[in-house]
């Protein structure tokens, strides 16, 4: 029995995230620079995609660059953007061809407008499709989203449009960057990082966490698979006790 046979396609998690982690290692382990790791790293992100489509996973999020990236060297951060506007320009018909819609998280005042134009028109585009949505984390920090949510709330509250008694999960996730998605069911970091590093903070409350050595340039679909297949054997109990759920 192959690994996708052992996968229970009625246990698949709803929303699936992942931090793609290990490029530049990649790179520099096969003599190369760390762009060359970024842009094989793209091979698996098409490879992840069109895999959670055919599985009929329901919203897929891949943390591409956060807020603290624009930190690293101007030549990688520029070369970074450079993918991105060409993998976006590519990715169209595929994404396009699985009935995927594509959806964006962050601050993207902050990115080049190139990558802007590219990113909105692709949005445009596939706005229609319904199978599954994937998120690009982008220019993405989820300190500042939680921060911008609690001014927003803050001063809703102050001009009274909403009061502060009403407060709960549900107003919090309305004023997120995710708050048309459902909680993260799986967690995947790659490259052997055991580290959330400010993705989706609020989001993971209940999530599974599963972390691999593999780095992210080598994720493939037996890996993804691997790691559903343990998300399968775990109980989910959400406070609860084993007894109540069953």
């Amino acid at each position: 029995m192959n690994l996708l046979q052992k996968i229970d396609t009625n246990n698949l998690p709803r929303h699936l995230a992942i931090i793609m982690d290990g490029n530049g290692r990649w790179a520099k382990q096969q003599g190369f620079l760390r762009a060359f790791g970024h842009e094989s790293g793209t091979k698996s992100v098409k490879i992840i995609i069109e895999t959670c489509a055919r599985l009929g996973i329901e919203s897929l999020t891949l943390y591409a660059f956060s807020t603290e990236n624009w930190n690293r060297p101007k030549l990688e951060v520029d070369t970074l953007m450079k993918i991105l506007i060409k993998s976006l320009k590519k990715e169209l018909v595929t994404l396009q061809n699985n009935d995927i819609k594509l959806n964006t998280i962050g601050n993207l005042e902050k990115m080049p407008k190139s990558a802007q134009k590219e990113l909105l028109d692709v949005i445009e585009k596939t706005k229609t499709n319904t199978k599954m949505t994937l998120t690009l984390a982008l220019s993405y920090g989820s300190r500042e989203e939680i921060i911008n949510a609690v001014k927003n709330i803050s001063d809703k509250v102050k001009n009274n449009i909403i009061s502060i008694d009403t407060i709960d999960d549900s107003i919090i996730n309305e004023h997120l960057y995710t708050q048309n998605l459902p909680d993260v069911d799986l967690l995947i970091r790659t490259s052997g990082e055991h580290r959330i590093s400010n993705f989706l903070l609020w989001q993971i409350a209940y999530a599974e966490l599963y972390f691999t050595d593999v780095l992210w340039p080598d994720f493939k679909e037996d890996d993804l698979y691997e790691a559903i297949i343990s998300y399968q054997k775990r109980e989910r109990r959400f406070g609860k006790t084993s007894e109540q759920i069953k």
